[in-house]
């Protein structure tokens, strides 16, 4: 609890208040939400300033937002304390509003599951980072998982943070599970209640691409298709994810009979770091081809007709889009 102290010291020494730069109004529709993951906090950040120049309404981490790698929670900290002192994102910091979840480098260790020791220690660590108000339900649980839904009715846009680590309990482990029993039967409930007509969903780790040997949903096959029925079932309007992990950007599309609109995995990994070896893996579901270098994602809603045109666009470092895939969802005429 002590390092919990200082950390909250630490952040308004930087700031004026924490609802600086985590979302105070909703109201508003979104038109531009970036998105992004694995982000060392001691090598060069270029891609601030880039990012920045779309004129994001959000900003969301999905994952390895910092890396501390290590059971001292002083050490988790001092990675948070580091990347909220670099000026370019001091400057996105203060300007644009930011939300997130994590995955394994600054939730605990790599692959760290539901075993690791101070996982209560590095959620409100994490939470602190994203300047989460204390009032917010995910300081109460347990776990990193929340909604946020912003925008009008009819024109709203609901955002579902899950938590892939801090249930987790290994993929061989029997009946292995990834997000928990209290985790499903919440985002059950948000999909069930939600009056949205966009829905992200926010991983740390990939969704769909089932073939690579690395984590991902596929490991964990009784919650990947208890995912993927909940929303055939459930039938949320415009349902996309977003995920991180690999070190890679690629988009990942399922379009079965059970979904109303394709299912698109934005995966943009790779903020300071990438793999740039990388000398590809199957992926049935890829849509166009996987970027390897630095770059962001970038989603635009165009809400001007009778259906919204979401527009999910991988970006390299000049701006320029690399991949892109477009969905529309039909809009209520009321």
């Amino acid at each position: 609890m002590r390092v919990h102290l200082v950390v909250i010291a630490f952040l308004i020494a930087q700031h004026s208040a924490l609802e600086a730069y985590h979302p105070t109004d909703y109201n508003d529709r979104l038109e531009v939400i970036a998105f992004g993951s694995c982000n060392r906090q001691n090598l060069p950040q270029p891609l601030w300033p880039v990012i920045a120049s779309n004129a994001p309404d959000l900003w969301i981490w999905a994952g390895d937002n910092a890396y501390g790698d290590s059971k001292d929670p002083q050490v988790i900290a001092n990675s948070y304390a580091e990347q909220l002192e670099n000026a370019d994102y001091q400057k996105f910091n203060e300007k644009f509003p930011i939300i997130g979840t994590w995955d394994d480098h600054d939730y605990g260790w790599n692959n760290a599951t539901r075993d690791y020791p101070i996982k209560h220690l590095t959620q409100q660590l994490a939470l602190d980072f994203t300047g989460v108000p204390a009032s917010d339900p995910r300081r109460q649980r347990e776990g990193i998982y929340g909604a946020y839904t912003f925008g009008p009715e009819g024109q709203s846009v609901k955002i579902l943070l899950l938590d892939g680590r801090y249930f987790a309990t290994g993929k061989k482990v029997a009946q292995a599970t990834l997000i928990g029993n209290k985790q499903k039967a919440w985002l059950a409930k948000e999909l069930k209640q939600s009056t949205a007509q966009i829905h992200l969903i926010v991983s740390g780790i990939q969704v769909l691409s089932e073939e690579h040997n690395y984590e991902s949903w596929a490991k964990y096959p009784n919650d990947r298709e208890w995912l993927l029925n909940l929303i055939g079932e459930t039938n949320p309007s415009g349902v996309l994810f977003i995920s991180g992990d690999r070190h890679i950007h690629e988009l990942s599309v399922l379009n079965e009979p059970r979904f109303d609109t394709p299912l698109l995995d934005a995966t943009s990994s790779g903020l300071t770091h990438s793999w740039e070896s990388f000398k590809g893996e199957p992926n049935q579901h890829r849509f166009g081809e996987v970027h390897k270098v630095l770059g962001f994602g970038l989603i635009t809603l165009d809400w001007s007709k009778n259906s919204c045109s979401i527009q999910v666009e991988i970006r390299n470092i000049e701006n320029q889009p690399v991949n892109q895939f477009t969905i529309e969802v039909p809009l209520s005429d009321t």
